[in-house]
């Protein structure tokens, strides 16, 4: 049961590994055209298209955990599927509620953590163009943010 424990963390980790390249090479890159009003806010509507992300990262992780529920519990699949889908909770919790407020909760935080995390993606979004950008993962912040925060912190 241990293995399947450290599967699941493994997995978790990694995913960040995976967001940062897909976020710089695939939402950057050939699908900018669904990441680029995230950037713009050129829209009056709670949804984006960026939002189509969900999706498009919700369906290997529902995929393996299906996978992994049929094939028995021995099998690596249901604990990556379970390793990703909290992956995908924490972005939710973190990205679209923290970071961005699209629900008003966890609005005040003097955790150097998070003002640093909120700091790392404010700097992500002052770049307007997909060629430009910095700081494209979620949960890994740069030490410089670190230092910055940790001056705000009383």
């Amino acid at each position: 049961m241990l293995v399947n424990y450290l599967i699941v963390l493994g997995t978790f980790i990694i995913m960040e590994g995976i967001t940062w390249c897909t976020h710089k090479y695939v939402m950057h890159g050939f699908l900018w055209i669904l990441h680029r009003d995230h950037h713009h806010k050129d829209h009056d509507h709670p949804l984006e298209r960026n939002d189509a992300f969900f999706l498009i990262f919700g369906v290997p992780g529902f995929l393996l955990c299906l996978l992994g529920a049929q094939a028995g519990l021995d099998q690596p699949y249901l604990w990556i599927g379970i390793g990703i889908t909290l992956y995908g909770i924490a972005y939710l919790m973190v990205h679209d509620i923290f970071i961005h407020q699209r629900l008003k909760i966890f609005r005040n935080s003097n955790n150097v953590y998070f003002k640093a995390l909120r700091r790392a993606h404010k700097m992500h979004h002052k770049h307007l163009r997909k060629e430009e950008g910095e700081c494209f993962g979620m949960l890994w912040v740069p030490i410089k943010y670190f230092k910055a925060a940790r001056k705000t912190v009383a």
